[in-house]
């Protein structure tokens, strides 16, 4: 906390984040992106259906939009303790309702959805948006598929409504519903779309999991293009980061002191009460697995976790310049001084006085600053998946992030020193700080 900022960024860093949002879409899309970034850093894709193999390297679990991948290091035991960086895939949005092909009694072609999660409504206003996820056939195969630019949520002209700057009122059902043409009902089948796109026929897709996603390009700006706008930061700034370090760290070798984790799950922005959400089994489920590949009893798996430690890592808020009563007098942090440590009395963070001190040797290690941020006592705060992991393991959790502004925005804002201080933090961390 008592270094400065660096001066300079990390170019390449930034251009690769923006690489990676414009991969991932959706949660579907991030972890097949991370996949594919895993795989070519020779790690290795298990199947939860089969066998393990007990030999160390690295490894990954795909489920759903959630994955998990690993370092079993040379020499670890069945009492090897766990370096856990946990994030999570998806942002709020807009996901498609069954019955989603639409078209008004005027002659509009338009598309069904539902709001996911918490998005800013009037952010997703006038801007050209994608539809992205899974299709899933009869026989149970899925397919990524994603349109690229093709949906808008028209915003009624200011001649229609003289009142509205005076306040912005969106009906959920009514006023965010996307149109994407016009023309008659037969030419309206959002299905028959995405069926094209993956090739499949639309009669065979039995279900489906597609969000809106923003198409905007990811783009710095600003005094000395400091400034970094995308879609999606939270919460794909963490598992970026996390994500980056954890292949740092396969490249870096590693000793048998603690196994390097990295989570990313979905469902955060819902709650987390899924199969692949941070309140379901499977971190637990991979944890076991890996102690069991290391012939460890029920005992040595809970000496193991008594051991470890959780980086619960999710976007969170700086200071802003046009609102600052609605932040801690006292607690102001800013973006581009480094990524928070994350602080709540009523444990809606699970960060402790442990939790803290280790943030400050993994950020010293790493030459980085950081600030602490904590809530206005008169303003609700949010919560992560931290409190979730160390209620369900009983593992010590610290939340951190990267400071942002727009959060929950169809496009959102941050300072480019800080994902990459965020994630050398994380590769101080999985080192052992």
């Amino acid at each position: 906390m008592d270094l400065e900022p660096a001066a300079t960024f990390n170019v390449d860093y930034i251009n690769d984040f923006g690489r990676y949002i414009q991969a991932s879409p959706s949660s579907y899309h991030a972890v097949a992106e991370a996949a594919r970034r895993l795989t070519a850093a020779g790690f290795t894709e298990l199947d939860e259906t089969e066998e393990w193999p007990s030999a160390p390297g690295g490894f990954y679990v795909l489920r759903d939009g959630a994955i998990i991948a690993w370092i079993t290091p040379e020499g670890a035991t069945a009492e090897t303790p766990f370096r856990i960086l946990g994030a999570h895939t998806d942002s709020p949005g807009f996901k498609l309702k069954p019955k989603p092909s639409l078209r008004s009694p005027q002659g509009w072609l338009q598309v069904g959805v539902e709001v996911y999660g918490g998005p800013l409504l009037n952010s997703w206003l006038d801007r050209e948006l994608e539809l992205a996820g899974r299709l899933v056939m009869t026989d149970g195969t899925e397919h990524l598929v994603r349109t690229g630019p093709f949906l808008r949520i028209p915003q009624l002209a200011i001649h229609l409504d003289r009142d509205v700057s005076h306040g912005l009122t969106l009906d959920r059902q009514r006023h965010t519903v996307p149109v994407y043409g016009v023309g008659s009902a037969a030419q309206g089948d959002v299905l028959g779309v995405l069926a094209g796109i993956a090739g499949v026929e639309s009669d065979d897709i039995a279900g489906y999991d597609i969000l809106t996603a923003d198409t905007a390009t990811p783009a710095r700006f600003g005094l000395d293009g400091a400034l970094f706008a995308a879609g999606r930061m939270d919460n794909l700034s963490s598992v970026h980061a996390g994500l980056v370090a954890l292949i740092a760290a396969s490249v870096g070798g590693q000793t048998a002191d603690h196994i390097d984790v990295f989570a990313a799950f979905d469902h955060e922005e819902l709650g987390s009460e899924s199969r692949s959400g941070a309140s379901g089994t499977l971190l637990d489920d991979i944890l076991t697995r890996i102690g069991a590949g290391l012939g460890a009893t029920a005992v040595d798996r809970l000496r193991a976790y008594a051991a470890s430690w959780c980086l619960s890592a999710d976007a969170g808020h700086s200071i802003h310049p046009n609102y600052p009563e609605k932040h801690d007098p006292a607690n102001t942090p800013i973006m581009g001084q480094g990524p928070l440590l994350k602080i709540n009395a009523n444990q809606s963070y699970a960060t402790d006085a442990q939790g803290a001190a280790l943030w400050a040797r993994a950020c010293r290690a790493a030459g980085v600053a950081y600030q602490e941020f904590v809530s206005n006592n008169a303003v609700a705060c949010g919560s992560t998946i931290g409190p979730l992991t160390a209620t369900r393991l009983g593992i010590r959790t610290l939340d951190v992030g990267v400071p942002l502004l727009s959060m929950h925005s169809a496009r959102e804002l941050c300072h480019v020193q800080d994902p990459p201080a965020l994630s050398a933090a994380i590769s101080s961390f999985y080192a052992g700080a």
